[in-house]
């Protein structure tokens, strides 16, 4: 007889999320540098070739909310209301992401090591750029579908590139808030003013085109 769909997802999201849990802690004890595949998977308690079948890079184990947060971005867009520009919908989202504790916008102990292990590695650092990179061509892709244009619409790779260079300033200034204050209330603040300020100055570089 044969597992039930629903139950083979289940045991294989519990592996994978075995695996992340047991390279995050790893990651975080020893540096990303410093732990093979092998011990990740001693740790996880699976095989070697699992671990491969759920991540093909050591780099996705640390990075593995990656594609949940571009399906977070994405439905964002297809789901605007009426009469809101896409840039003012981001905008939105980012507040919405913050009042609901998100894991892409928390500013605690967890997420200040999550930044520190990518800043002590030059694998995980060369990934972050190659994300953001990938994550602007996917915006820009998303608010060209939202305004029917096309998918290599100029103003729409414009306002994807400074949409993104945005985000990452306020996640890094928001970072170094909570180091020098210890403070994540203030940490969100300072992420949420850079969103509103940046989003300021989007709409102006944006106007006269279906994204402001």
């Amino acid at each position: 007889m044969s597992t039930p769909p629903d139950l083979r997802t289940r045991k294989r999201l519990a592996t994978r999320r075995a695996i992340t849990l047991a390279a995050d802690r790893l990651f975080r004890e020893r540096g990303f540098e410093h732990v093979t595949v092998d011990e990740i998977a001693t740790a996880a308690d699976v095989g070697r070739m699992t671990v491969f079948n759920h991540f093909p890079r050591k780099e996705d184990m640390f990075f593995d909310r990656d594609e949940e947060g571009r399906e977070i971005l994405r439905e964002a867009l297809r789901q605007q209301e009426p009469g809101v520009s896409p840039i003012e919908t981001l905008r939105r989202l980012a507040h919405r992401l913050v009042a609901e504790q998100a894991p892409f916008v928390q500013f605690s102990a967890g997420s200040e090591g999550f930044v520190e292990t990518v800043e002590r590695s030059e694998t995980l650092k060369a990934r972050a750029r190659a994300i953001r990179d990938e994550l602007a061509g996917m915006v820009a892709a998303a608010l060209a579908e939202s305004a029917g244009k096309d998918v290599d619409d100029p103003a729409a790779h414009l306002a994807a590139g400074l949409l993104l260079a945005t985000w990452t300033v306020a996640f890094l200034q928001a970072h170094r808030s909570l180091r020098r204050s210890r403070d994540a209330t203030e940490a969100k603040a300072v992420f949420l003013a850079i969103i509103d300020q940046g989003t300021i100055g989007l709409k102006a570089a944006m106007e006269g085109t279906p994204y402001a």
